[in-house]
């Protein structure tokens, strides 16, 4: 194997197990056919260490999320900071203290809404990443699956002589 198939992903490297499945001799009269099995078993354990890597990533998006998240909490109490300091200063301020009041409330509502806004944002952002995420660990899933059917098959096959 190459350096540059062990950087690939797990669902390229089931890929490279399929097509030696596929491209291998077949043993006359049976389904069976012939592979080498360090290589079958190097591909295996390529697929189990990239399975981590795609966990990692998954765990990179829960915490891009949970950092949008963060920004814009922390924004949306500079926002209601920065409104209540308007809102003191125009309340200190007897001819506009009704306005003042009103104006501090609308801001208020305002960062607030912005910041149910920015979370809603990230919560989709983070769904649509875990969606992403959970198709492509479904696929690899599906193939590891026919991968150890196949072994199975072949193993049985085998022990039946």
């Amino acid at each position: 194997m190459t350096d540059d198939t062990q950087q690939q992903d797990p669902l390229a490297l089931l890929d490279a197990l399929t097509d030696i499945v596929h491209s291998a001799r077949a043993m006359p009269m049976s389904a069976s056919v012939l592979v080498n099995r360090a290589e079958m078993l190097d591909l295996l354990d390529q697929v189990r260490a990239a399975l981590p890597e795609q966990l990692s990533r998954a765990d990179e998006v829960l915490s891009e999320a949970d950092q949008r998240l963060a920004d814009a909490e922390e924004q949306a109490e500079r926002i209601i900071a920065a409104a209540r300091a308007r809102a003191t200063q125009l309340v200190t301020q007897e001819q506009v203290a009704v306005q003042a009041q009103a104006h501090a409330h609308e801001l208020v509502t305002r960062a607030q809404e912005e910041t149910t806004q920015m979370r809603l944002e990230a919560d989709d952002y983070c769904d649509r990443r875990l969606a992403e995420f959970e198709i492509d660990l479904g696929k690899v899933l599906t193939q590891v699956q026919a991968g150890r059917a196949r072994l199975a098959e072949r193993l049985d096959e085998g022990a039946g002589r």
